[in-house]
């Protein structure tokens, strides 16, 4: 990080360049060897560890939670592998891959969300609204209904109507490089296309078809094996970090196209690399547990308005979407007593609400 240079005379304001995002209060950067730096926002870090802490805590719990009941301490030490055969069934093979996939399509959706919104410098800039969702599920049903497909077709269609419907969206909003609210009126635009594909292959399916893809459609975690967290946990682990690896770079992007150019960076690469990456997350996320509502939506601002913090918040953001993901999960177990929900109703129903008032919030400062 380059040292603050001494004040001098502002510059004539410039109305078609973004003024740039005040550094956080209390940053610190550490120096490494090269020439290299970190910069560390105390708050910021605190909120991640925080949320972190939160998102084992969570897991612990969910684990311990079902027909058959076991203690977090139990559920620790089975983890450790001192656990009874009983406890170590429940827990390894029946549990754990519900929560871990819980977690990792939480991260990816917090992630993805971050991304979309710092793209489209838009706080409603998300999968959510932008269509990939219903892409995917376009993908999956087509998938069910025209080809009785199995699970891992179903998933393989999810990834393959995601990745289209990324590719034409961002055909269709591209003009001399792609602007926020362009895109997100392309995404809503297509989202709606999407939905009334989705219900023309619900209506032409017979009942066994059409009662699959309504569950699909739902977004659930039951049933979940290590079937599908491996290539999940693959997906994250070869994006989080491409993605977290242009967080200065979308950081300076945010400050405007212009700003960005003139310090260097190739903004249209590193804009549609970005967007390929969270395409692929929420495609990945989509094939492993349905279409997951309000998450990608709500996480990274959350993560925003606890940090304090500008920019995108690209690993809190992560972070807090396990945490929603998480305590969604446990109050559709705990919370409707033997009439458990699907997780994706509980975020609905959440995220409805949290939608409603980011829309009064973001009209009573006057961006919409």
């Amino acid at each position: 990080m380059t040292a603050t240079p001494a004040a001098a005379t502002p510059a004539p304001a410039n109305p078609s360049v973004p003024e740039p995002v005040a550094p956080a209060a209390g940053l610190r950067a550490l120096r490494g060897p090269g020439g290299t730096s970190l910069r560390v926002e105390p708050r910021a870090l605190t909120t991640g560890l925080l949320l972190a802490a939160a998102t084992l805590v969570l897991a612990v719990v969910l684990i311990g939670t079902g027909d058959f009941e076991i203690a977090p301490w139990d559920v620790v030490q089975t983890l450790l592998g001192n656990g009874t055969p009983a406890d170590d069934f429940i827990v390894n093979d029946l549990r754990l891959p519900r929560v871990l996939v819980a977690v990792l399509v939480g991260a990816a959706l917090g992630m993805s969300g971050a991304v979309f919104q710092s793209v489209s410098r838009n706080p409603l800039g998300s999968p959510d609204m932008l269509g990939f969702g219903y892409g995917s599920a376009v993908g999956a049903l087509v998938v069910i209904v025209l080809f009785k497909g199995g699970a891992t077709e179903v998933a393989l269609g999810a990834v393959i109507g995601g990745l289209l419907t990324g590719a034409v969206i961002y055909l269709l909003a591209y003009k001399q490089g792609i602007h926020g609210y362009r895109l997100v009126l392309v995404g809503i635009g297509a989202s709606a296309v999407l939905v009334a594909l989705i219900q023309y292959l619900i209506a032409r399916a017979q009942i066994v078809e059409a009662t699959r893809a309504m569950v699909w459609l739902t977004g659930s975690l039951a049933g979940r094996d290590w079937a599908q967290v491996w290539p999940l946990l693959a997906v994250c682990a070869v994006l989080f970090p491409l993605v977290l690896g242009q967080g200065r770079a979308l950081r300076t992007i945010e400050m405007g196209d212009d700003a960005a150019y003139a310090l260097g960076v190739p903004v249209e690469r590193t804009r549609m690399l970005l967007m390929v990456a969270a395409v692929l997350l929420t495609t990945a996320a989509a094939a492993a547990a349905g279409p997951i509502s309000f998450v990608a939506l709500a996480a990274p601002q959350l993560a925003r308005r606890l940090s304090r913090s500008p920019g995108s918040n690209l690993m809190t953001g992560a972070l807090m979407g396990a945490v929603l993901l998480l305590a969604s999960d446990l109050a559709s177990q705990r919370a409707f007593g033997s009439d458990q929900l699907p997780v994706g109703v509980v975020t609905g129903l959440v995220g409805g609400v949290y939608l409603l008032w980011l829309l009064v919030t973001e009209r009573k400062a006057g961006r919409i």
